[in-house]
């Protein structure tokens, strides 16, 4: 597929995600080599992916294994799946790029859900419940990572956790990953924060490393900042902040 030069500047999240197909990624690749900001941006992407794989995978429960084994011999095989040519591959791109999961959704979910598809029956609506909030958040990240302006910046609390974040206009939203974020202690959580002209508005929880959307608006946010709250959180910052960085740009 052909780009405009302007196109090229935009490709870098889904180049990251390997969304792109053979020609699109042979051309990011070439405009890559004179575009220092693009292989800035794309390395970022690839870390933060790369965060956020690590932060909601699971490994599936253990009777998975024998009983994907047991139930192989009972499953037909299908005849190899043949591509229909398509008569509009623009069109397509920018939908696979904008509509589809994208490889973040796809690798994850696969992990997370794997599982809980093989041994949800025996676990009821618990389990289902589960499934759905994991996939909707894998969507609402997927979206902001894909999101043609979203932007990356990191961090590192004084606690020594590394953050990311990465938002995006467009969806107006921002996603939260922290690494090597300390354990909160007892009856301790860590409450994120949206500062808006200094006034610190509650974003959400987290309690261990992993990646969380945002609550609040994020458009009008000077910056993200974390604290660590009493269990449940409080309305207001009871502590110094662990983290005050500014969104990304």
């Amino acid at each position: 597929m052909n780009h405009h030069a302007t196109d090229a500047h935009t490709l870098a999240a889904a180049y990251a995600l390997g969304a792109l197909d053979d020609d699109e990624r042979r051309a990011f690749d070439t405009h890559l080599q004179t575009c220092e900001a693009c292989r800035q941006e794309a390395a970022e992407f690839e870390a933060t992916t790369a965060r956020l794989a690590a932060a909601v995978s699971q490994p599936p429960p253990a009777a998975v294994k024998a009983q994907v084994m047991a139930a192989v011999d009972g499953v037909r095989q299908l005849p190899p799946r043949v591509p229909a040519a398509s008569t509009a591959p623009v069109l397509g791109g920018i939908l696979r790029r904008r509509a589809v999961p994208l490889a973040l959704a796809a690798s994850v979910a696969a992990a997370v859900l794997g599982g809980v598809a093989v041994w949800q029956t025996q676990n009821g609506q618990e389990l289902e419940e589960q499934a759905r909030q994991t996939q909707q958040q894998l969507d609402e990240v997927s979206a902001v990572l894909a999101a043609p302006d979203a932007r990356t910046v990191h961090g590192k609390a004084a606690n020594g956790a590394l953050t990311t974040v990465v938002s995006s206009d467009r969806q107006n939203k921002a996603v939260f990953t922290a690494a090597d974020l300390p354990a909160p202690g007892a009856g301790k959580t860590y409450q994120l924060w949206l500062d808006h002209d200094g006034t610190m508005l509650p974003a959400g929880l987290i309690d261990h490393d992993g990646t969380v959307v945002l609550t609040g608006d994020p458009a009008d946010a000077g910056a993200v900042g974390l604290t660590l709250e009493p269990d449940g959180g409080s309305p207001r910052p009871t502590t110094a902040p662990l983290l005050l960085m500014a969104m990304p740009a």
